[in-house]
């Protein structure tokens, strides 16, 4: 497979992912603020944070009003990584390789962006629940039409490895920013708001009825368990390094693959790790640490089936680097 062919279908999966995601948080966070309403003007700031973004959203919008994030996570085209800058980029994507890729797959992607693209002409107000509810059920149509449709190639494999790759790193982020940055002060541990915004996480990435059908109370070791260390829910960090590990032994690569190594080093890790030695060496510094090991296989995985060979003795290519070259080709 072209390595061209390879980055676009890989980059069109995780812009897909990453789109769901944002419509995952934004809708949780709004019905947090209907339980909590003296909470609702810590609500959206963590929202900002999961990005790594605080200084373009203060830069172009100043306060964490509610309005201002919504515009912003949601049809800011300036912004990169916006739902609506997230589908562009994925249908761009998968323009430039509609033979490699199927007719259903592409008919519901197309569809997914040019109803988004509508909904941003009519402003902040059409991003209601509805309109984030409506975004999620696609990116799961397409998730099931892609994998009904297509071939189990080296396509579908790169398919895979993205979705999978962006999907840990949004519940690292997540379980890292929202429960920290939300929660008032030590007095509220093991009260109704703890419960509450440890809710908030699992059902930011749809685990809260897994988690309550094998765990009957909520608290932080049990949760940090299950996002984390699982390896049979399909959002937990576990379980996402671990089937991108599948997707690139079946993809192959050279002798010395920096990518499978540095995945197979972070699949060690959370291998070799309880809940329990999470929490005590810092919750907050090991999520750190498996974000930036997530970036680095992003990095690893770009230099090793991606670049040119002539650059890859060149300076290595940051992963938000990558992510801008292809916000550069987008077309409205």
């Amino acid at each position: 497979m072209l390595s061209r062919v390879a980055n676009s279908i890989y980059w069109m999966t995780r812009y897909i992912e990453r789109a769901e995601n944002l419509a995952r948080f934004i809708d949780v966070s709004s019905n947090v603020i209907l339980d909590q309403p003296e909470a609702a003007a810590k609500q959206w700031e963590p929202l900002v944070r999961t990005t790594s973004d605080e200084k373009y959203f203060r830069e172009h919008y100043g306060e964490f009003t509610a309005s201002n994030v919504r515009n912003f996570l949601t049809f800011d085209r300036e912004y990169s990584n916006s739902i609506l800058s997230s589908l562009s980029q994925a249908r761009e994507n998968a323009r430039t390789v509609r033979e490699a890729i199927s007719s259903e797959a592409w008919e519901v992607l197309n569809e997914n962006y040019l109803a988004v693209k509508h909904a941003a002409l009519q402003g902040a107000a059409a991003a209601n629940s509805d309109f984030y509810t409506e975004v999620k059920r696609q990116s799961h149509l397409f998730n099931g039409v892609f994998d009904s449709t297509m071939s189990r190639d080296k396509g579908w494999y790169f398919a895979n490895i993205g979705r999978f790759l962006e999907r840990a790193d949004k519940t690292s982020r997540i379980l890292d920013v929202k429960y920290f940055t939300l929660l008032p002060s030590f007095d509220d541990v093991d009260t109704t708001l703890d419960d509450l915004l440890w809710s908030a996480v699992l059902r930011s990435v749809s685990g809260f009825e897994m988690y309550r059908k094998r765990y009957h109370s909520l608290t932080i070791n049990r949760v940090v368990e299950f996002l984390v260390l699982d390896t049979k829910f399909p959002r937990s960090i576990h379980y996402c390094v671990r089937t991108a590990i599948g997707s690139l032994n079946r993809v192959g690569g050279p002798e010395d693959n920096i990518a499978l190594k540095q995945a197979a080093a972070i699949e060690a890790k959370l291998c070799n790790v309880t809940a329990k030695e999470v929490i005590n060496g810092g919750l907050h510094e090991f999520i750190d640490g498996i974000q930036k090991e997530l970036n680095r296989l992003g990095e690893a995985i770009h230099e090793t089936y991606f670049a040119r060979r002539d650059e890859l003795h060149a300076t290595p290519v940051k992963l938000l680097s990558a992510t801008q070259s292809q916000s550069q080709s987008l077309t409205n």
